[in-house]
């Protein structure tokens, strides 16, 4: 079970991070946005790309949207998004739970530059019902210290 595998991966690493359930859905970005009573672009989206044949993690403030050409850049060709199959298969996690904790094997995971605004993100924590509240330092720790530029904020523009 995905919660499970976050669960045990934080109890691991982590084990002053608790999972919040909720009774709540907090599939979507603005769903978790209204569960939390935070702002969307806290919510810390977990998004499975490949980029020629490696495929990795990258996490992003909740408003943000993948930018072509900066991902491009940042990453070394053009990304493609996996889909719900793939995404499970390589998180263990379905869409809607999709996090960088409690992943069946060891797997880059970046975390996007959008994210510096916020000094606590909340990312799903391996089900649609269930999330992670923590600092922003602590989630990069815990994503591997990769940093990237490659997503635009609507509105915004780029990063």
């Amino acid at each position: 079970m995905s919660l499970e595998s976050v669960r045990a991966d934080l109890a691991a690493r982590a084990p002053d991070l608790a999972v919040l359930v909720t009774t709540d859905s907090t599939a979507t970005v603005d769903l978790a946005a209204a569960v939390h009573g935070v702002a969307p672009g806290q919510i810390a989206k977990t998004l499975a790309i490949r980029v020629n044949d490696e495929e990795f993690l990258l996490v992003t403030r909740g408003d943000a949207r993948l930018d072509n050409k900066k991902s491009k850049a940042a990453f070394g060709g053009r990304p493609r998004m996996l889909g719900a199959e793939d995404v499970e298969r390589l998180t263990s996690h379905k869409v809607g739970g999709v996090c960088p904790f409690g992943l069946p094997q060891p797997l880059k995971i970046y975390c996007d530059v959008s994210l510096k605004i916020y000094d606590e993100l909340i990312p799903a924590g391996g089900s649609t019902h269930a999330s992670v509240r923590l600092p922003l330092a602590r989630l990069v720790e815990l994503c591997g210290g990769r940093w990237a530029d490659a997503c635009e904020i609507p509105g915004v523009g780029p990063v």
